[in-house]
């Protein structure tokens, strides 16, 4: 009896494996680079950031222009259509929200124009 239960405890010893991110060298032990560790989007994103592109996603706030029909606000995507949230006043408690489309400048409520603009994707 006493065989067999170590026998079971050994083989199932055996079997687990254990994975780290640390790096053991000379110097000591270190994490791996974030960049060896991430897939797909994240890893894209972090790409983007290391090659000075701090805004890879088009994701962070345009501040707007004077907005004319003649110079609108051009917003940037890859894409045919892109929602567009316009804050009308400073001190708003709302956005207005809008579908852009390519080459159909839109106007706001507040009366500002935008008009999107084709970007490569990252």
């Amino acid at each position: 009896m006493a065989s067999l239960c170590g026998r079971i405890i050994s083989s199932s010893v055996r079997k687990n494996v254990l994975c780290s991110s640390l790096r053991y060298t000379s110097k000591g032990t270190s994490m791996g680079d974030p960049v060896e560790h991430a897939t797909g989007l994240e890893k894209r994103e972090i790409l983007a950031k290391v090659g000075g592109n701090e805004n890879p996603f088009d994701l962070k706030v345009i501040k707007r222009a004077a907005g004319t029909k003649v110079s609108p606000n051009e917003i940037p995507s890859a894409f045919d259509a892109r929602l567009v949230g316009c804050i009308c006043e400073e001190e708003a408690t709302c956005i207005n929200w809008m579908w852009l489309h390519k080459g159909e400048p839109r106007r706001c409520e507040c009366g500002h124009w935008f008009n999107l603009v084709h970007k490569s994707a990252v």
